[in-house]
């Protein structure tokens, strides 16, 4: 194998068997992109192995030690299939989407009510700190919203557009566990915020 002098990681990049590894998880994850059919759980579990693989290759064809190696390929593959594991997904009755609406629309008062405080007390600050910009809000937030009888997990939430003030869809996540307030997860094609109830 070349080396290439002053680039010690080159020679690794030059690898063919690492190109054809990385080839191999971009065909793989290309190929998964399209699991729309699959359920939540499904969803999870082939991504989960995508991303492990997708960590977990390049390291052990670059020599990394194992001891290394495994660990950190069980991290990407709880934090892709992870983050709000949704096990099951459904209509939202009329009474789900009404609490969740409701819900959404309080949360954003009280976001605009903190956002507004914060201003002003930018304001009265110094010029040195007019220049700090606050965070973008997310466009889609996870809602909680009422258990039905057909739901299971610990919890059940519906996506909200904060642009559209409406709720997407009219779909209903059941969660595996309830995500800490701000977590942002996948919900189908949407990056959503959970913002609790």
């Amino acid at each position: 194998m070349r080396r290439y002098k002053g680039y010690p990681n080159l020679s690794i990049l030059m690898n063919s068997k690492f190109i054809k590894v990385t080839s191999s998880v971009a065909a793989l994850a290309i190929s998964t992109s399209a699991c729309q059919n699959l359920s939540p759980g499904e969803n999870a579990a082939v991504f989960g192995a995508a991303a492990g693989l997708a960590v977990g290759i390049p390291l052990a064809v670059a020599g990394v030690n194992p001891n290394i190696v495994i660990p950190v390929t069980a991290g990407a593959v709880a934090l892709a299939a992870g983050g709000a594991y949704i096990i099951a997904k459904h209509q939202a009755t009329e009474r789900q989407r009404k609490v969740a609406e409701q819900r959404a629309r309080l949360y954003l008062a009280k976001r605009a009510e903190e956002e507004k405080k914060a201003a002003a007390q930018v304001a009265a600050a110094s010029s040195s700190k007019k220049n700090q910009t606050a965070a973008k809000p997310s466009r889609y937030i996870a809602v909680a919203t009422e258990k039905e009888d057909f739901n299971t997990g610990q919890a059940a939430v519906m996506i909200y557009d904060t642009q559209t003030s409406s709720i997407v869809g009219n779909n209903v996540y059941d969660l595996k566990s309830k995500p800490k307030d701000g977590t942002i997860s996948k919900f189908d094609t949407y990056s959503a915020e959970y913002v609790g109830g």
